[in-house]
């Protein structure tokens, strides 16, 4: 269907600036929300699934600058969220589309930011930017309202990039719940819970209800725990299996899930980490994370699968990795980025046990690695509860 044209040129009648730390401004147009947003700015070279990023929780705490110049034409619908608000900071994009058409569509993507309280900005060279930030390093950004450069830059110089400890808590849930949608599919919507031969306790770090549901396609009961729960908290609930989930942040802050990925690889427990999780279980094991110049952020990412040599188009998302020199003897690598050679997965010898720094479950992107949830689920034993 087509919905709302935006009402002309008086959407893009408040000019705003983008201010980047380093002394960069960048001149553009505001929409979504009213005010400012000052954050680390990362970039997505993503070609769709806008609406994922935006929702994706590790996002929280930063601007997103969308690569793909042409954004919002397919509009937004509560369907294709990855949480259950906005997690980005602000969105920066060069082309705003001022026509929403897709027979799924029920809001136009202005409007959603404003209903979040989401800042944003149009018009802005985003081919420049993403250069800056790939040769310069990820920084602290300020989208401002009107044109006034100097109170921009002086926000964007005050904010300190390791403040924002731990943010982990600040997306994760505080309570236990049971997770039972499967899959969307065409025509028919989210698939319902098959009959379930496994049970995972998944650790909130910031999960994206993809990953809960292509666990539940793969017939497991679900249960999503806080990020902050013990082993025995853990075990208490007799799992078959342990997701530790992707999440915003630095891996190092998140001591709970790492004293609980030690614990839990003591006891045998089955343990997938994904993103995040990949690196609080590399972390558990001894190994050391490190910040990247630029992250990887999009879903065109190459990784090479080192024993079979096969490569997989991947969605990623993270600001920091696992640094190989670092790993224990105990720690097999298993796949690596084809951009820059930084670490994408591992297994752990003698253990039932696996990380990945990509995400499997992708939204947006390939699913070229979803087989890994297929690994995991032959980790486990057959469940005690089915």
């Amino acid at each position: 269907m087509l919905s709302s044209i935006f009402s002309g040129t008086s959407h893009f009648a408040r000019p705003a600036l983008l201010a980047l730390a380093d002394g960069s401004v960048f001149h553009g147009y505001a929409f979504g929300a009213q005010g400012h947003a000052v954050a680390e700015v990362v970039f997505n070279t993503s070609m769709t699934g806008y609406q994922e990023i935006l929702t994706d929780p590790s996002y929280f705490g930063q601007i997103v600058t969308l690569t793909y110049p042409h954004i919002g034409n397919t509009g937004v619908n509560p369907e294709d969220a990855e949480s259950k608000r906005v997690q980005a900071a602000g969105l920066v994009v060069r082309d705003l589309a001022l026509l929403m058409s897709n027979f799924r569509a029920q809001q136009d993507l202005p409007a959603y930011l404003a209903q979040n309280n989401i800042v944003a900005i149009t018009g802005v060279d985003t081919r420049s930017l993403t250069r800056l930030i790939r040769d310069k390093g990820t920084m602290a950004a300020c989208i401002w309202p009107g044109e006034d450069a100097e109170a921009a830059l002086a926000e964007a110089r005050a904010f300190d990039l390791a403040r924002n400890k731990n943010q982990v808590l600040a997306v994760a849930t505080a309570e236990p719940y049971e997770w039972q949608q499967g899959p969307w599919v065409l025509g028919q919507g989210f698939s319902a819970a098959p009959p379930a031969k496994k049970h995972v306790v998944v650790v909130d770090l910031g999960a994206k209800c993809s990953i809960l549901r292509l666990l539940v396609e793969r017939q497991c009961r679900v249960t999503v725990v806080p990020a902050d729960s013990s082993s025995d908290d853990i075990l208490a609930y007799r799992p078959d299996g342990v997701v530790l989930t992707n999440g915003p942040g630095d891996p190092q802050d998140c001591t709970a899930a790492i004293a609980t990925a030690q614990a839990l690889l003591e006891r045998q427990i089955p343990v997938f980490g994904i993103c995040l999780g990949h690196q609080v279980l590399g972390l558990a094991l001894g190994a050391k994370s490190f910040k990247l110049k630029a992250g990887h952020h999009g879903a065109n990412h190459p990784v090479q699968e080192l024993a079979t040599g096969k490569v997989y188009i991947t969605s990623q998302n993270h600001n920091y990795a696992l640094d190989e020199q670092s790993f224990t003897d105990d720690m097999q690598l298993t796949h690596i980025s084809l951009f820059d050679r930084s670490v994408q997965g591992f297994t752990v010898k003698n253990r039932p046990a696996m990380g990945f720094q990509g995400h499997p479950e992708a939204n947006p992107g390939p699913r070229d690695s979803a087989a890994l949830f297929d690994q995991f689920i032959s980790l486990m034993s057959p469940s005690p509860t089915a």
